[in-house]
C-alpha cells in the first residue's frame, strides 16, 4: 500500500508515475548521471517541449495558495516524493521541496513572500541538515558574520536558494537563507547517488541580515527532512520489492521458480511487511506536519527509524534476490540502493534517532485519534447517557454487563437485536464514550470468534440460545480446533464425529485449548466423512463442555502457569441442533472463525507505555542512553503498527476495503511482543536471574511470550499466506 489513502491521492500517484515514466526512463537517467551529479537541472524541470514538473504543479502543490501553491498539504507532497523516487527521478525535487516546506512552516510572512513564489515556480533550493561547520558571530542590529563549511548538502550544487544553519556564541542555532554569490561557494562532491548532486557550502565572512533569518531550530529542520526522506525511502523500497518479487516468479532453478522455495517466500514476505510498516510510518509523519511541534518531532523521528535503514536493507535484499545480475552496473538495483544509502547517511546515524524517540515518548504521546466531528451528536449523546448510567451501577456482579447487552453495546456492530448495527464511525464514537465514562467494554475472547460464525451460519435457535447469553457473560467459550497432529495444518485433524440417533458421537483429542477448564461451550471441528479430501468432510459443532465424555486436563507451561489444556472427547454426544451449518461444510465456517481471530489479534495496538514508567523507576542496571535508544526503537515499531491500524480504520470510514493489514500486523505484533519482553528483561541485568522482584517479573514476562507467537497462526504460516496470497508467489 502506498503512502496515500484516498482516491485523490491515488489519482495523484498515477499522474506522477506517468510523468516520471515519460521523462525519466532508465536510459535517460543513466545518460544524464554526470549532469545530475554536477547540479544541472533536468530538461523536465521547466517546460522544454511538453509541460515540465513545474507546469505539472509538483513543485508547488503543498504550498499555500497565497504564495503560488496548490494548498494540497503535506500528505500529497509525500505521495509525489514517493512516486518520484519509485521511478528514480533525478534532480532537485527532494531538496527543493524540503526547502520550501521548511520556509512555509517556519518562515515569517516576509520570508514566505520573498521566497515561496519563486520556489513554487521552479527555483531550486537546498537545505543543510546540521549546523556543524558554520559559526556565526553577532554584529550590530541583529546581523551575524558567518564563516565555515557545511557538511555535505543534498542539492546544493545548482541551487538558487540555500537554507543553512550555524552555531552562535549564545548557544542557540542560527538558520538563514542565502543565495550563491560573493562569499558563498558550493563545491561539488562525488556523490554516492549518481542521480543527484551533493556539495559542501563554504561561507567566507558572509553577513546574515535579520530579513534572512528563519525562526527555526535544527531539530525542526531535521524533522521536516525526516518526513520527506521517509516518503522517498518508501518509493525506493517499493520499486525494489516489486522488482525482486517479479524476478523470483520467473527465475527457475532445480526445475521450478525460485519463488516457490519457502526461504525465498519468507524473505519476500518480510520485505513486504517492512514495506507496509514503512508506508504507515511515513504517512503518519506526513500527517504530523499538520499538527503541533511535539507531534511532528515524535512522528518524524519514528519515521526516520522505521524507514531510512529499512530502505537500505531492502535494497541489499533485492540485489541478493536477483543474484549476480542484480550486482552488475547495468542493472538499476544499485542505483536505488545508492539513493537509499544516501538518505540514511545524510540524516543518520539511526541510533541518534532511536535515542530521540526514547526521549520524546517520556513526555509526549503520539496522537492516533480520529476526527469524528462528522458523527451524529444525538447518537453520541444517547450512548454517553447509557454509559453514564452503567457507570453508576456496581462494578462487581452482572448488572453492568446485563445492561450493556440489553442496550446492544457489548458488540455494537452486531445486527439488532444483539447489537445496534453500528457503522464504523459509530463504533469509534462508542469506543470513545467507553473510555470517557470509565466503563470497561466487555471482551468475549473466543466468543469474539464463535459468535460471528453462529450469526452467519447458525440456526435461529442457535442464535437465540448462544448469542444473548454470551453477550451477558453467562457463556464462556473455548476453541477445540488444534490437535497433536493438526496445528498449523488444521485440515489434517483426526477427531471423528459418528452419526447416531439424535446427534453425533465425537471422539478424539484436542490440545492447546485456552480456557477449556472454565468454558461452558467449545467450538469444535470434527471429521464427519473420513473418505473425503482433508478440507472436506469436516463439520462444525458446538460442544457442551460439561457433557459426559469431555475430559479437560490442564497443561503446565514453561512459565509455570496453566492457560492451555488438552481436551479428550470420548464418544461425546452432540445433539443435531448443535451442528452449525451443513454436514461436511465445517472448513468454510472455520475460516470465518480463524479470520475473526486474526483480526482480533492483529488489530490490537502495542504501544508499551509501561516501559516509560519502568525507565523512570531507577531500578535498571543498563546505562540510561542505551535503554532510551532501545525504548525509541521499540516505540518506533509500535507507532508504525498503530499507524497501520489507524489507516485501516480510516479506509473503513471511507468505504474502502482493507488490504493486507491483518496479516502484516500479526507478524509485526509478534516480533514487537518478543522484543519488548526481551529488552525489558535485559535492562535489569543480574536482577532478572532472581524470580522475585521487578527483574524477575520481567523474566516471567519473557517466559510468557511463546503463546502470543503461536496463537492465531504462527509467524511462519503468516509469512506463507503473505507470500502466496498477497505477493502471488507460486506454491512449493
Amino acid at each position: 500500500m502506498s503512502i496515500g489513502l484516498d482516491t485523490d491521492h491515488a489519482a495523484l500517484a498515477d499522474s506522477v508515475r506517468g510523468f516520471v515514466a515519460r521523462h525519466a526512463p532508465s536510459e535517460a537517467v543513466r545518460a544524464g548521471m554526470p549532469d545530475w551529479a554536477a547540479g544541472a537541472a533536468p530538461d523536465y524541470w521547466q517546460r522544454v517541449v511538453w509541460p515540465g514538473i513545474v507546469e505539472q504543479g509538483l513543485t508547488s502543490l503543498h504550498l499555500p495558495e497565497e504564495f503560488g501553491g496548490g494548498g494540497a498539504g503535506p500528505v500529497a507532497l509525500s505521495v509525489v516524493v514517493e512516486e518520484a523516487a519509485r521511478g528514480l527521478l533525478p534532480g532537485p525535487l527532494l531538496p527543493s521541496a524540503l526547502t520550501s516546506a521548511v520556509l512555509a512552516r517556519y518562515g515569517d510572512d516576509g520570508t514566505r513572500k520573498r521566497h515561496l513564489p519563486g520556489l513554487a515556480a521552479g527555483a531550486t533550493g537546498a537545505t543543510a541538515l546540521t549546523v556543524a561547520g558554520l559559526a556565526a558571530t553577532p554584529l550590530a542590529d541583529g546581523e551575524y558574520l558567518v564563516s565555515g563549511s557545511t557538511l555535505p548538502v543534498l542539492g546544493a550544487p545548482g541551487a538558487a536558494l540555500l537554507l543553512v544553519g550555524a552555531t552562535t556564541p549564545e548557544s542557540g542555532d542560527l538558520w538563514f537563507v542565502v543565495e550563491p554569490g560573493p562569499g558563498v561557494e558550493v563545491a561539488v562532491g562525488a556523490p554516492v547517488d549518481h542521480t543527484r548532486a551533493v556539495g559542501v557550502v563554504t561561507l567566507t565572512d558572509v553577513v546574515a541580515r535579520p530579513a534572512q533569518v528563519v525562526g527555526v531550530g535544527t531539530d525542526q529542520v531535521r524533522a521536516v527532512a525526516a518526513v520527506l526522506f521517509a516518503a522517498e525511502a518508501v518509493g525506493l523500497a517499493r520499486w525494489c520489492l516489486d522488482t525482486g518479487v517479479a524476478y523470483v516468479k520467473v527465475r527457475e532453478q532445480f526445475g521450478r521458480p525460485v519463488g516457490s522455495f519457502q526461504a525465498i517466500k519468507h524473505k519476500c514476505a518480510r520485505m513486504f511487511i517492512d514495506m507496509e510498516m514503512m508506508s504507515a510510518s511515513a504517512w503518519d509523519a506526513a500527517r504530523s506536519l499538520e499538527q503541533g511541534e511535539e507531534q511532528l518531532a515524535l512522528a518524524a523521528a519514528g519515521a526516520a527509524v522505521a524507514c531510512l535503514p529499512t530502505a537500505t536493507g531492502i535494497g541489499l535484499a533485492t540485489i541478493t534476490l536477483l543474484g549476480g545480475i542484480g550486482y552488475t552496473w547495468e542493472h538499476d538495483a544499485h542505483l536505488y540502493w545508492r539513493r537509499a544509502m544516501t538518505l540514511e547517511n545524510l540524516l543518520g546515524p539511526v541510533s541518534d534517532w532511536e535515542y530521540r524517540v526514547g526521549e520524546l515518548v517520556r513526555v509526549t504521546a503520539r496522537d492516533f485519534g480520529v476526527d469524528l466531528s462528522a458523527a451524529d451528536p444525538a447518537f453520541r449523546a444517547r450512548v454517553a447517557g447509557v454509559l453514564d448510567e452503567v457507570a453508576a451501577l456496581p462494578a462487581e456482579g452482572p448488572a453492568r454487563r446485563e445492561r450493556l447487552a440489553a442496550e446492544g453495546l457489548v458488540m455494537p456492530h452486531y445486527p439488532k437485536p444483539y447489537g445496534i448495527g453500528a457503522t464504523p464511525i459509530e463504533q469509534l464514537v462508542i469506543a470513545q464514550e467507553y473510555e470517557r465514562s470509565g466503563v470497561e467494554q466487555p471482551r468475549l475472547i473466543v466468543g469474539d470468534w464463535a459468535l460471528p460464525t453462529i450469526l452467519a451460519s447458525g440456526s435461529e435457535e442457535q442464535k437465540e440460545f448462544f448469542v444473548p447469553a454470551t453477550l451477558r457473560g453467562e457463556i464462556v467459550w473455548c476453541q477445540l480446533f488444534s490437535e497433536p497432529g493438526a496445528g498449523s495444518d488444521l485440515a489434517s485433524l483426526s477427531t471423528r464425529a459418528r452419526r447416531v440417533a439424535g446427534g453425533w458421537l465425537l471422539t478424539g483429542q484436542k490440545v492447546w485449548t485456552s480456557s477449556a477448564h472454565e468454558a461452558q461451550y467449545g467450538i469444535c471441528l470434527a471429521r464427519t466423512d473420513p473418505e473425503a479430501p482433508k478440507h472436506r468432510g469436516i463439520s462444525y459443532f458446538l460442544v457442551d463442555m460439561a457433557a459426559p465424555g469431555v475430559d479437560v486436563r490442564p497443561l503446565r507451561e514453561a512459565n509455570g502457569g496453566y492457560l492451555f489444556n488438552e481436551v479428550f472427547l470420548n464418544e461425546v454426544l452432540v445433539p443435531d441442533d448443535r451442528l452449525v451449518g451443513e454436514v461436511n461444510q465445517g472448513w468454510a465456517l472455520a475460516r470465518t472463525t480463524l479470520g475473526n481471530e486474526r483480526v482480533s489479534i492483529s488489530g490490537m495496538r502495542h504501544i508499551p507505555t509501561d516501559l516509560i514508567d519502568l525507565v523512570a523507576s531507577g531500578a535498571l542496571a543498563a546505562a540510561g542512553r542505551d535503554v532510551l535508544r532501545e525504548v525509541g526503537a521499540t516505540f518506533s515499531t509500535a507507532h508504525a503498527l498503530a499507524a497501520l491500524g489507524l489507516r485501516t480504520v480510516l479506509r473503513s470510514l471511507s468505504g474502502l476495503r482493507p488490504g493486507a493489514e491483518s496479516s502484516v500486523a500479526k507478524v509485526v505484533a509478534c516480533g514487537l511482543t518478543s522484543d519488548i519482553a526481551a529488552r525489558a528483561m535485559g535492562w535489569f541485568g543480574p536482577a532478572a536471574a532472581v524470580a522475585d522482584g521487578p527483574g524477575g517479573q520481567r523474566a516471567q514476562g519473557y517466559l510468557t511470550v511463546p503463546p502470543q507467537l503461536i496463537g492465531g497462526g504462527t509467524v511462519e504460516i503468516q509469512l506463507n499466506v503473505i507470500a502466496e496470497r498477497i505477493l502471488n508467489l507460486p506454491r512449493g
